[in-house]
């Protein structure tokens, strides 16, 4: 007689009021969008996003890199729309942003 054992872990979490509701890495605040960014962006392999990221295993960031292929236009979709919030930012007074940007006299 042959026993199967199936273990498995949740990696990928969407959670109302955490991240924006982005789709994360679980139990932690590290978004799919940011292991992607090391992963496409900056051309950072899974070791290198580890060591960027100690908390994770190399299983969460297989997941979320597996996450994105399977939900590709969603998470493009966070990229934009944090792209625009970052260009609508750059272009709304701040009061913050003056104050440290303000040479002392």
């Amino acid at each position: 007689m042959s026993t199967t054992l199936t273990i498995s872990k949740e990696h990928i979490a969407k959670t109302p009021g955490v991240c924006g509701g982005k789709a994360c890495i679980a139990g932690h605040r590290i978004r799919v969008m940011d292991i992607v960014a090391s992963y496409v962006q900056r051309g950072m392999k899974p070791s290198e996003i580890l060591d960027e990221y100690p908390g994770l295993t190399i299983a969460d960031v297989h997941a979320a890199l597996a996450y994105y292929h399977d939900h590709r236009e969603e998470v493009d979709a966070d990229f934009q729309r944090d792209e625009e919030l970052d260009r609508y930012g750059r272009t709304q007074p701040s009061k913050l942003r003056d104050a440290m940007t303000k040479q002392p006299s």
